[in-house]
């Protein structure tokens, strides 16, 4: 019996409407148009700025005058080998452990807010509290605290029979920067805890009770299935974190305006005081420089690792 093949199905086309739009149509040109008003900024506030700054690095310039004078890379070795390695020994030391304990301290408040508990909800809003105060508000309410004549800090220490006299906590080097670092941490921990929190929640529940079912503790659930689920939230959260310290101004500048006596004088610090203070341009962007090549590394792991994430 002869065997009768239909013929093959033409292949379907596809609808115009799915076509993929073309260079200049309103499909192409419609998210240039979103993206606009956001790279006008950027470009007005942040690329001008920094090109202005690259460019002022190789001149004598002064703000109070507008002559330049061409100086090639010798405000740059200048830097390098005066101002530098004090800056970066400064910013180093509040930025990693400005870096680490908001970030130790988040995780604690993470881990207890993913626990079944009451009140857990009213709970995390007053922890949110610090994260929604403006940068200033927490700089000159951490000032109020640890102000030596008048500061909550000193009362309540008085009050508590552990001080004779007032101390001034900002006076001192070691305490300005530690008083500096308690107050950082005191305002970024919240947006570290959310992000791991979020990490915690999006745990598969199974996964804790399979290993508990397998005689796993605590501590094991923790080392062997918590900590390398958070990683990837973690290095992202870190690195950004100490980024964002490595360019703090505004908590420095009204908690110890760099003092005393330079020893919480950071590159932000030194960049204003240089160009604004100093009038020196040449100088500021030749720290400027210098300070952008230190980073940079950091901001291009931190890409990296957002790239891997996705």
């Amino acid at each position: 019996m002869p065997v009768v093949t239909a013929p093959p199905l033409p292949a379907p086309r596809r609808s115009a409407s799915r076509s993929t739009p073309r260079p200049g149509s309103r499909g192409g040109l419609f998210p240039l148009l979103l993206i606009a008003p956001a790279a006008t900024l950027l470009i007005t506030v942040l690329i001008y700025p920094l090109v202005g700054a690259l460019v002022d690095a190789f001149f004598e310039s002064n703000l109070l005058y507008p002559e330049k004078t061409f100086v090639g890379f010798e405000n740059i070795i200048s830097a390098f080998q005066g101002q530098f390695w004090p800056l970066l020994a400064t910013t180093l030391t509040f930025a990693i452990p400005a870096t680490i304990l908001p970030f130790l301290v988040g995780l604690v408040a993470a881990l207890g807010l993913n626990q079944r508990m009451r009140g857990r909800a009213v709970l995390r809003s007053v922890l949110l509290f610090p994260w929604v105060l403006p940068g200033v508000v927490v700089s000159f309410l951490w000032l109020w605290i640890f102000d030596a004549n008048y500061g909550v800090l000193n009362g309540v220490l008085r009050s508590a029979g552990i001080i004779s006299e007032n101390i001034g906590w900002l006076d001192s080097g070691p305490g300005a920067m530690t008083a500096v670092i308690v107050a950082r941490t005191w305002a970024s921990f919240p947006w570290m805890m959310v992000m791991l929190l979020a990490a915690l929640q999006s745990f598969p529940g199974d996964t804790y009770e399979a290993a508990r079912v397998d005689g796993a503790n605590s501590w094991q659930r923790f080392r062997y299935i918590t900590v390398p689920g958070l990683m990837p939230v973690a290095s992202v959260v870190v690195l950004l974190e100490f980024i964002w310290n490595f360019q703090q101004f505004d908590l420095l500048y009204v908690l110890t305006g760099g003092g005393p006596a330079g020893s919480t004088t950071t590159f932000s610090l030194a960049v204003y005081e240089t160009a604004f203070k100093g009038f020196d341009l040449g100088m500021a962007g030749a720290l400027g420089v210098l300070w952008m090549v230190i980073l940079l590394p950091v901001v291009l792991l931190y890409l990296r690792r957002m790239e891997a994430d996705n």
